[in-house]
């Protein structure tokens, strides 16, 4: 059915490796006509079960900090929850209530102050770099400083604060292991590999390092990597979380804010600016992911069909022979049958039969208008004399 009412990822599938606040994320994506294949990269370790959460909860307050920074809101309301849990949360709050206390931004404030506690200082652009400087211009050596982290490394920060002279006691609130069940993390992996994703998000850095982990021990790590080096879009949050896929070379988008709604905008633009954009046969065609829309209405093609379709637009107006589009079909095998098959049921498709075609005893071309010449290149001679021959 067409469906006039598309949104900006409406034909485009994103994959999404959340665990933490993935509801969210999808529901914004799917708001603006996304397909979503979420496969959690991750899982959180339950702060009751984490042993080492306790550890460092009890050496603070055993020995307690110079400094202390809170770098998340929820990090630091689930460490003060489950202190409680513990039967120490009075205890450390007390050894907080005693220490220079440095909140990362205003939601950090936020949670502080609704714990009882006061903030010795914060800075207006929830930047590290600006709390690491402070540290590092009043002189860390010999200080005693805890770091409250959530769910991932703060790479250059404790090295920073160890090259000085402090010793730092790490707090890991809300610690990653790989997800229990790996079966939605596989069919992401199948379809970043088989080209059934147009992007994959990605909001910590230790999920996308978990699914090039899981990559390699599947085998996929180098197939994988092809993809996202190559048609793939990966959107990532923010520069930590595209650390491990920057060090194997892959591109990232990255929004000015690192927040979910601006992660989502900037797919929205990122990825229609991707699309194939063609004059055919007096109608505008977009090509998309999973689906074409024609003069703005969505029309979704089944894999075989996106796979002939593509292979006319990387020649746009040329004749296609149906041996070169049998390559291209995905398994299709040596019966050149195949692509009239598929070539039928995607004029279906697309609902405007004459978009497409039949150059007799040749192949196919798409229906390019007088002036697309220009507009993608010179077309070669027997494309321009094959115009109007159909079967």
């Amino acid at each position: 059915m067409d469906d006039t009412n598309t949104g900006p990822l409406a034909g485009f599938t994103v994959g999404v490796t959340a665990a933490r606040r993935a509801d969210e994320l999808i529901a914004l994506l799917r708001r603006r006509g996304a397909a979503v294949l979420h496969a959690p990269a991750l899982r959180i370790v339950p702060l009751a079960d984490d042993s080492e959460l306790l550890a460092a909860t009890k050496e603070l307050i055993g020995c307690a900090p110079d400094v202390v920074v809170a770098t998340t809101a929820i990090g630091f309301r689930g460490w003060i929850e489950a202190a409680d849990g513990w039967g120490v949360g009075e205890e450390l709050l007390e050894r907080l209530r005693a220490t220079e206390l440095l909140a990362r931004g205003p939601k950090v404030k936020g949670a502080i102050r609704a714990a009882g506690l006061t903030e010795t200082w914060s800075p207006d652009s929830e930047s590290l770099a600006e709390v690491l400087e402070r540290l590092l211009t009043a002189g860390v050596s010999g200080r005693r400083i805890a770091l409250q982290l959530h769910g991932e490394p703060l790479p250059g920060f404790v090295e920073a604060l160890r090259a000085g002279g402090a010793q730092v006691v790490v707090v890991p609130v809300y610690r990653w292991m790989a997800p229990e069940d790996l079966a939605p993390l596989d069919r992401l992996l199948d379809a970043i590999v088989g080209g059934g994703v147009d992007a994959v998000s990605f909001t910590s850095a230790p999920a996308a390092a978990s699914l090039l982990s899981r990559a390699e021990e599947r085998g996929l790590r180098e197939a994988v990597l092809d993809a996202l080096r190559g048609r793939l879009l990966s959107a990532c949050v923010g520069p930590v979380t595209a650390l491990p896929l920057q060090a194997h070379g892959v591109d990232t988008v990255q929004p000015e804010r690192f927040r979910l709604g601006p992660l989502v905008q900037l797919l929205c633009k990122e990825l229609p600016g991707r699309a194939r954009v063609l004059p055919v046969a007096g109608h505008r065609v977009e090509i998309r992911g999973h689906a074409v829309l024609v003069d703005a209405q969505l029309r979704p093609v089944p894999p075989a069909g996106m796979a002939l379709l593509r292979a006319l637009a990387r020649r746009p107006g040329w004749v296609v022979s149906r041996a070169d589009l049998l390559r291209a079909l995905p398994g299709a095998g040596r019966d050149e049958h195949a692509v009239e098959t598929a070539m039928a049921r995607l004029r279906v498709a697309l609902g405007a039969p004459n978009l497409i075609q039949t150059v007799v005893k040749r192949g196919y071309r798409l229906s390019l208008d007088a002036g697309g010449e220009a507009k993608y290149g010179e077309l070669p001679a027997d494309a321009v004399t094959a115009r109007g021959v159909l079967g």
